[in-house]
C-alpha cells in the first residue's frame, strides 16, 4: 500500500461505530457494513461505508478488492511476556499436579527465571521475535510487553531492553511495563518494596529512599 489515497473494498467491514449493546442485534452492536468501502489517506481512515454510497471524489482511486473478508479493528494485546528465556512447561506441569503459584516462585520461578536471567539480549531478541510475528498474523496492532521473569534488575532491564527493540524492528506498537516486583526470588530474605527501591535507584543512578 501507498501513501496516495486508495480503496479498500470488502464483503464486510465491522465499523464499531455503534453503541456496544449486549442485548441488541450483533450487526447493530459492531456497526457491519455489507458491501463495504474504505478510503485512506497517508495511513488514516477518510470515509468508510457501503462501496455504492462512495462519493465522487473518490471514484477514481486505485482499489484493492479484499474479497470476501472481513474487515475489523486491529486488536491490542494488553498484557504480555513475550521477551522471556526458555518456556513454561515445567511450571504448568506443576500447577496440574497441584502446586500453587505461590509455591512456584519459592522453588526459583522454574525454568523460564533461570534461562531468562542466562540469556543474551541477542538470545532473547531471537526468541521474541516469532511470538511478535505470530500476533502481528493474528492481527494485532499495538503489545504490552511486561518484564518479570527476570526477578534481578539487571535482568529486569535488559528484558525492557529487547521489547523495545522490537518495536523497532517490527511493524507494531509496544508499550512497556516494568514488572520486576510481582514476585520475592527466592532465598533474597528481602521485602517487594526493598527489590523496588534497590531496582530505582540502580535505574537512575542515585540512591531511592522509602518515604
Amino acid at each position: 500500500m501507498t501513501a496516495d489515497p486508495y480503496v479498500l473494498k470488502c464483503h464486510q467491514v465491522a465499523s464499531m461505530q455503534a453503541a456496544l449493546d449486549m442485548n441488541s442485534n450483533p450487526n447493530v452492536a459492531y456497526g457491519l457494513v455489507a458491501r463495504a468501502a474504505i478510503v485512506v489517506e497517508a495511513g488514516l481512515i477518510v470515509w468508510l461505508g457501503q462501496a455504492v454510497d462512495l462519493p465522487a471524489q473518490f471514484l477514481d482511486l486505485s482499489v484493492h478488492d479484499l474479497g470476501a473478508r472481513l474487515v475489523t479493528p486491529a486488536l491490542i494485546d494488553c498484557h504480555t511476556h513475550i521477551v522471556s528465556g526458555g518456556n513454561r512447561a515445567q511450571e504448568f506441569e506443576a500447577r496440574l499436579q497441584g502446586a500453587s503459584y505461590a509455591v512456584v516462585v519459592r522453588a526459583g520461578g522454574g525454568a523460564t527465571v533461570k534461562a531468562t536471567r542466562a540469556a543474551s539480549e541477542a538470545e532473547l531478541l531471537a526468541q521474541a521475535l516469532p511470538r511478535v510475528d505470530a500476533l502481528i498474523a493474528e492481527g494485532v496492532s499495538m503489545i504490552e510487553i511486561k518484564s518479570g521473569y527476570g526477578l534481578q534488575c539487571a535482568a529486569e532491564l535488559k528484558m525492557l531492553r529487547v521489547a523495545r527493540r522490537l518495536a523497532q524492528m517490527r511493524p507494531v506498537r509496544i508499550k512497556t511495563s516494568f514488572l520486576g516486583t510481582h514476585a520475592v526470588p527466592p532465598n533474597l530474605g528481602v521485602t517487594l518494596t526493598a527489590i523496588l527501591i534497590r531496582c530505582a535507584s540502580q535505574r537512575f543512578g542515585r540512591p531511592m529512599r522509602r518515604d
